[in-house]
């Protein structure tokens, strides 16, 4: 391990349900690695951190530059699983030339992101993560996709139950990016479209058979399926409601589908559909794809520390790597 990666991973958020389950995840993908829980709630971050092992914990202030940590203080990165309105979070990681990480910024509101990136390209590796479930449905996707000569359209959705959509940051984050844009992007014949209205919902057969009607959601695996493949057509697609598993009785499960339709590598057309499903819900597949996003960041897992930039998931990860790990964490992918 590099002098480097010695230094704790600070996650803001690191108590709370999805934040705690990534810590634990990271934890097992990478025994010594050491963890920093932070949070406002320090008795919650210690109690987090003293299950963890090799782990401490800090309070966080999003007020201040500092984070409210002194000077002396070193970390290896940064991962927010929190909305950072002030962007505090992300000026650290920059002045101390820390890997990033954001999970929660929805796409219409990426701009000052982006805008404080480019005050300091030079600075850190930026990971906007922002995607569903922290690169679940990207990463298979375009996995799926090396079936393809050429793709004509990507059609994604997810299923999220009612009793999964995890703690008040998580909550928040859905009020937020379901309310404040009344209109959601998407690429239509090439073009991109804001939507709104009916031309916003879609009805589709969900992993049970059920028909589903979801809504349309502005997340950025849409820009970056549209950056990584020549398809045509994108859109993403959310429900909220019962999942499969809950409707047969079961504990919620989570669910993505991922329906490709182009040319294949013998000259065939055709659609072709999988089916991502995960028993416990989308706490452990989110804090797997950070994990993941986290060991790529500090070079712990497929190639060397990340150089300063602006990223998303797919520039970084294999997607065939990210399958694997998800099937290895309980991820049941079937081909319909």
């Amino acid at each position: 391990m590099s002098a480097h990666t010695q230094r704790p991973v600070l996650i803001v958020g690191g108590s709370g349900i999805v934040g705690s389950q990534a810590a634990r995840t990271l934890r097992r993908l990478h025994p010594t690695l050491p963890i920093t829980i932070g949070g406002r709630d320090l008795d919650k971050a210690h109690a987090v951190a003293k299950d963890l092992g090799n782990a401490d914990a800090v309070r966080v202030d999003l007020e201040r530059r500092d984070l409210g940590q002194p000077e002396g203080r070193a970390f290896s990165a940064v991962v927010m699983f929190v909305k950072d309105d002030t962007l505090n979070s992300m000026r650290y990681a920059q002045a101390k030339g820390l890997p990033y990480l954001s999970i929660s910024t929805g796409l219409f509101e990426v701009g000052p992101e982006v805008g404080q990136y480019i005050h300091q390209p030079a600075s850190a590796p930026i990971l906007m993560d922002s995607t569903w479930l922290a690169g679940a449905a990207t990463l298979p996707t375009l996995h799926f996709a090396r079936e393809f000569e050429t793709l004509d359209a990507i059609h994604l959705m997810g299923v999220l139950d009612e009793q999964d959509l995890g703690g008040p940051a998580a909550y928040v984050d859905y009020e937020r990016q379901t309310k404040s844009s009344p209109s959601a992007l998407l690429l239509q014949d090439g073009r991109w479209r804001w939507v709104n209205g009916a031309e916003a919902t879609r009805t589709f057969i969900g992993v049970d058979g059920r028909e589903l009607q979801g809504q349309a959601y502005s997340l950025l695996d849409v820009l970056g399926l549209a950056s990584a493949t020549d398809a045509k057509t994108i859109r993403f697609d959310f429900v909220l409601g019962e999942s499969s598993a809950r409707r047969r009785g079961e504990p919620f499960s989570t669910e993505i589908i991922i329906e490709l339709t182009g040319q294949k590598h013998d000259g065939t057309r055709g659609q072709v559909r999988h089916e991502l499903i995960h028993p416990q819900g989308q706490a452990p597949v989110t804090a797997l794809g950070v994990a993941v996003a986290v060991e790529r960041l500090l070079g712990l897992a497929g190639g060397p520390p990340v150089p300063p930039g602006l990223y998303l998931p797919h520039v970084l990860i294999d997607p065939a790597y990210m399958v694997r790990r998800l099937e290895e964490f309980g991820m049941r992918i079937r081909r319909a």
